[in-house]
């Protein structure tokens, strides 16, 4: 068994009796220095330890998922209806996809953005196979035509109303002209307006009664409009809308849908209206105005990762519209790309890389506002977006590697004028290279390495000025002993 005397052999801090050391107030002052000095630097050990080192390499695109990008937008638009709303998208392969519905939800608003109801559901607008009668008869007289100083007293003179907003120059117009006017006619004989009037159809011509269409909210050619006790509007589950007639326009279907519209009016319901006119004047000061045509589409689309554009306009295979009276102002909530990051996640992005994630969302907040006039028609907004993915590896997020993606972009924007129907669109360019941010991992026996050198450094070196210290003033006692002698 080993001794203990041959244990103390090898200890390597041999103590000195207290009785033999001496204290100096030379050797306290460095020793409080040497102290704050080692608090000082293992603070700034620490700091550096726990601070975020990375490597920054631009590489080609290594996505997860693959060839194609998600675009989440949010869009509010207080001059256009969701009657007519469509967004498309397509992109230089060649692929278009036209009035996307499945991903897309579509909200009636009005001019300050406040939704109208719950969401709008329209269905698939009927593809209108029949757009007027083969043969062609004349007959003019068969619906009124209507103008501001009539259109009131019409509307709530009889129980129903159905009118054609139309368009000369619309060719859709001039195709359900001959068939109008003969359901018209049609219609008179079967419900005299004398004698029995339980509905009438009538006639706008929209480049005359400019007004009158625009406070109708008439943005494509032909509309038929169905009123009811002088208004147009309906409500379906909280949500209001203009009353519309989508069916088939040859003469037998027209005849057809108006027979619906009367079959639950009693007979004497036209004399009821006359009387309650009678008795009671309408002030259109007064009446309530229809409800505005805006519309906010919100949603997401799913595209390839090659230049392309995602566009939102009007469009209808069996209507026309005026490019002068279509405005696509709008207001940007969101327009994003790439998958939506948890709060988490976005944390994690902002300790890795400060400066990455202003400019997810470039456009959110943003305003496009175009005064209709004659000056401002027939204005189209462009976007063009360039987009650029940043990668992020980290280790501090789990035990095993954790990638979070980030798509920014920049964005500049114009308003060009033409002659075609005004449209939004929103160009976009993903870049074929993407940035990788790596985080450097710090080992934890690095840091302890490096706080042990700190206080043994101090300490030694420390130790070496207060003996250069002591012996100096040893040196120079003896000295001056020396001369004393």
């Amino acid at each position: 068994m080993i001794s203990s005397s041959k244990l103390k052999s090898v200890d390597f801090y041999r103590k000195i009796p207290r009785d033999l050391t001496e204290a100096s107030l030379s050797g306290a002052g460095l020793s409080i220095v040497a102290a704050l000095a080692m608090v000082f630097l293992f603070g700034m050990e620490l700091s550096n330890y726990l601070a975020v080192n990375t490597s920054t390499s631009v590489i080609v695109d290594r996505s997860s998922d693959g060839e194609f990008l998600r675009i989440d937008f949010n869009l509010s638009f207080p001059a256009l209806s969701c009657e007519f709303a469509s967004v498309d998208v397509s992109d230089v392969l060649g692929t278009n996809r036209l009035n996307i519905t499945k991903t897309v939800r579509k909200y009636s608003i009005d001019r300050n953005l406040v939704p109208t109801g719950s969401e709008f559901h329209p269905g698939p607008i009927p593809t209108v196979s029949k757009h007027g009668d083969d043969v062609e008869e004349n007959h003019d007289d068969g619906s009124v035509p209507l103008s501001s100083r009539n259109f009131d007293s019409y509307s709530h003179q009889y129980p129903v109303l159905v009118v054609n907003f139309y368009a000369p120059w619309c060719y859709w117009s001039n195709r359900l002209k001959p068939s109008w006017e003969k359901t018209a006619k049609i219609m008179r004989e079967r419900y005299d307006p004398e004698m029995d009037g339980r509905i009438i159809l009538a006639k706008v011509d929209c480049t005359e009664e400019i007004d009158l269409c625009r406070r109708h909210h008439i943005q494509g050619y032909p509309s038929i409009r169905i009123f009811r006790k002088g208004s147009d509007l309906k409500e379906n589950q909280g949500h209001h809308d203009h009353e519309s007639y989508y069916g088939d326009r040859d003469t037998e279907s027209l005849v057809a849908a108006m027979e619906t519209y009367v079959a639950n009016i009693p007979k004497d319901a036209h004399v009821l209206a006359l009387e309650d006119k009678s008795n009671k004047t309408v002030d259109p000061a007064k009446r309530p105005a229809p409800l505005t045509s805006g519309c906010r589409i919100e949603g997401f689309v799913r595209v390839k990762k090659v230049p392309g554009s995602v566009v939102i306009s009007a469009r209808s295979g069996s209507h026309s519209f005026d490019p002068s009276q279509i405005n696509v102002s709008h207001y940007v909530t969101q327009f994003s790309f790439g998958k939506r990051l948890s709060a988490k996640m976005f944390n994690e992005l902002k300790r890795l890389t400060p400066y990455v994630g202003g400019h997810h969302d470039r456009l959110a907040g943003q305003s496009y506002i175009v005064k209709h006039g004659d000056v401002n028609a027939n204005v189209t907004i462009e976007h063009y977006l360039q987009i650029v993915k940043t990668e992020l590896v980290t280790l501090r997020s789990s035990k095993e590697l954790k990638l979070v993606e980030e798509y920014e972009y920049t964005a500049h924007s114009s308003l060009v004028h033409s002659f075609y129907v005004p449209v939004v669109k929103f160009h976009f360019e993903p870049s074929p290279m993407q940035v990788l941010v790596t985080e450097l991992p710090k080992s934890f026996s690095h840091f302890i390495t490096n706080v042990c050198a700190i206080i043994g450094g101090v300490f030694t070196v420390a130790g070496i000025l207060d003996s250069i210290f002591h012996n100096t003033l040893r040196l120079v006692k003896k000295v001056e002993l020396g001369k004393n002698i």
